[in-house]
């Protein structure tokens, strides 16, 4: 007998870019969309196309490149929002409109201040008319987890009736415990009449650490799509973490007796996109992926993994692409090894952007001794989060500090107006002391900006190991009330910082 299929429904670019600080621009999000879709991700929900024009051609830019996937739109249930959803993504393979509405007491009463059977006609009503656009509409029940049963049953029949292919529970704050949350699954199974048109799906959240064991137990009791994001990343807690749900499915085969599409050995992979271009790190502990999921210090672990691996370790760590390996490139290293290696790390780039990589690679070989997997990595990563049009351009900088000196920075920066009659671009020269040579440098760079931009976080780390090893600086500022980051690498740290700085103005300057 076939075991039935989990279908896996990845919401990192909707949920997870929710996160504060998290979100991404367009050539990130087809990094990660792309990525997801070589990790076997069944429907990748692109975005809320309604929220902003930002998202909306983000989603219907993934929704033109990405042909594997079922790509979904997230809207609210009235017309213009269901609309704006199907424009965006009806030029998918295979899209879908995902349309929530809340059927708690807590919500129907405090948010949105309607009656148990507005609410009913108003889901019923939009389940129908996103129908007559599309042929795959799935309908979330917003906080299902605090919602009447009696009332959610009838809302379920009701939307299905109504033409919805996927019905969606979301314990959307969190507040339910797996035996709860897995009762609440069979009971709608047991009650919904119709329940057996349709696809049930969960969508968990962490505030109480158990979005994943919650997800689990929906699973046990009859959810056949589990919603989830790489990293866990999302509101708040966030999400159940997508990589914990792939191989808990996998490790315990025959307790879940179901199957799923998803390429574990590309999870690692998948988990350093996400943490990288959205800044959130993935803490060291972290299952799967974290950075000691695979580490044994202690030497009775150390004997046993020697004698048998299983001793003390469920996974193989080549199951989940956990790198086993360092790659040794230098400045002596042609345009086939360096090519190559890109390939090998999973990256497809254009020829264009294969070229530019590879200078910077160069001009990197220069500074250090060894390029190891990581450095290369960041290069790649820097690229793709930078704006696609660059307002002010970094072309010089000097920076000088020591006991008993003041710090001081010399910036030259090239500005690029948007009138097509320029010629070149307008040269500004400018020098500022501070407390440190990043804070001197970013100070001359504000005299020549003139934007009153607020620094609220400032992280460095080294990329890889050694003397000479590749500094990478992120950050986040505020300008006009929105938060906007910034990543810069280099062997230099003022340099480094001084480009993520340039790229939070660029951004700042798009939007």
């Amino acid at each position: 007998m076939k075991k039935d299929k989990v279908i896996f429904f990845d919401t990192t670019l909707r949920d997870g870019e929710q996160s504060p600080g998290a979100s991404m621009n367009l050539k990130e999000k087809l990094l990660v969309a792309n990525q997801l879709a070589v990790l076997g991700v069944d429907v990748i929900e692109a975005g809320f196309p309604v929220s902003s024009p930002g998202d909306f051609d983000a989603v219907e830019t993934i929704s033109r490149q990405i042909k594997t996937s079922t790509i979904a739109g997230l809207c609210r249930a009235s017309e213009k929002d269901i609309k704006t959803c199907w424009d965006a993504v009806r030029y998918a393979k295979k899209p879908r409109i995902h349309i929530f509405l809340a059927t708690s007491d807590l919500h129907i009463k405090k948010k949105l201040q309607k009656t148990r059977t507005q609410i009913l006609n108003m889901a019923v009503k939009a389940v129908k008319y996103g129908k007559g656009l599309c042929n795959d509409i799935e309908f979330s029940a917003e906080d299902a987890g605090r919602s009447d049963m009696d009332f959610l049953c009838k809302v379920v029949e009701a939307v299905i009736d109504a033409g919805a292919n996927t019905v969606n529970i979301p314990d959307t704050v969190g507040y339910t415990t797996p035996v709860e949350f897995g009762n609440k699954i069979a009971e709608i199974k047991k009650r919904a009449h119709n329940i057996d048109k349709t696809i049930i799906s969960v969508h968990c959240h962490n505030d109480l650490g158990l979005a994943v064991a919650n997800s689990l137990s929906a699973i046990e009791n009859g959810a056949r799509q589990v919603e989830c994001t790489i990293n866990g990343i999302g509101e708040r807690a966030g999400n159940a973490s997508l990589e914990e749900l792939a191989m808990a499915l996998r490790v315990r085969p025959h307790y879940y007796n179901v199957r799923h599409s998803i390429k574990t050995n590309e999870l690692y992979n998948a988990s350093k996109l996400v943490s990288r271009l959205t800044g959130i790190s993935v803490q060291v502990n972290k299952a799967i992926v974290g950075a000691n999921a695979f580490a044994h210090e202690s030497g009775i672990h150390q004997d046993g993994i020697l004698k048998a691996r299983e001793t003390y370790e469920i996974m193989n760590p080549s199951d989940v692409g956990v790198p086993e390996s360092s790659l040794v490139l230098g400045k002596h290293s042609g345009r086939h090894a360096f090519f190559k290696r890109i390939k090998d790390l999973g990256y497809r780039l254009a020829n264009k952007e294969s070229e530019l990589l590879f200078e910077k690679f160069k001009n990197l070989a220069d500074k250090k001794k060894t390029v190891f997997n990581e450095d290369i990595v960041a290069l790649i990563e820097e690229g793709a989060t930078s704006c696609c049009k660059e307002t002010f351009v970094l072309d010089y900088f000097s920076a000088a500090s020591g006991t008993g000196t003041v710090p001081t920075a010399t910036v030259k920066i090239l500005k690029n107006e948007n009138n097509k009659k320029q010629a070149k671009p307008i040269v500004f020269r400018e020098a500022a002391c501070g407390s440190g040579p990043v804070d001197a440098a970013y100070k001359a760079i504000d005299k020549i900006v003139k934007m009153d931009i607020k620094l609220t976080e400032f992280s460095l780390r080294a990329v890889s190991s050694g003397e000479d090893a590749l500094g990478e600086v992120f950050l986040k500022a505020k300008y006009k009330g929105m938060v906007y980051s910034g990543k810069g690498a280099s062997t230099d740290i003022v340099e480094a910082s001084t480009k993520a700085y340039m790229q939070v103005i660029n951004k700042a300057i798009v939007d």
